[in-house]
């Protein structure tokens, strides 16, 4: 199972927002800072708006801002807008799609990776995440040899 560029690149916008104190961020901007294509990051950001994660504002002074604090958005959520699903099977999601599911073992097994990976996922907010991405640069400052 992978998470697809629309999950990534949707964390990573969604990261990009929150480290911005100073106001809403032009769609260019992200692009640019998180290396990624400007017109596949404007779907995205169009399913996180869809979502309530994200908004858009128009005129001189417009942007994306986040639509929740950091502290309320976890990681699930913007897994959740930009992938739908996480279950590994479609069984999962729609039981009567298989005759199977009351005797099947797999059924058992894939619920409970679901349900694990559901946990990691809903552990995760994107206030944690600014403070990861924090620490990890402070290490990488750390590591620099200036001449």
């Amino acid at each position: 199972m992978r998470l697809s560029t629309k999950g990534q690149y949707g964390t990573r916008a969604m990261l990009e927002l929150a480290l911005y104190k100073e106001g809403p961020l032009l769609l260019r901007t992200i692009a640019k800072n998180q290396d990624l294509s400007e017109r596949y990051l404007e779907r995205i950001m169009t399913d996180l708006i869809s979502a309530g994660l994200v908004r858009s504002l128009r005129g001189k002074c417009g942007g994306f801002i986040l639509a929740k604090p950091l502290d309320e958005i976890k990681l699930s959520h913007i897994i959740q807008a930009t992938e739908g699903s996480i279950s590994p099977v479609d069984c999962l999601d729609d039981p009567k799609s298989c005759k199977r599911v009351k005797y099947c073992v797999t059924y058992d097994i894939w619920g409970r990776l679901k349900d694990e990976m559901q946990k990691v996922l809903d552990s995760i907010t994107l206030a944690d995440m600014v403070q990861m991405q924090k620490k990890k640069t402070k290490e990488l400052e750390k590591e620099m040899y200036y001449i």
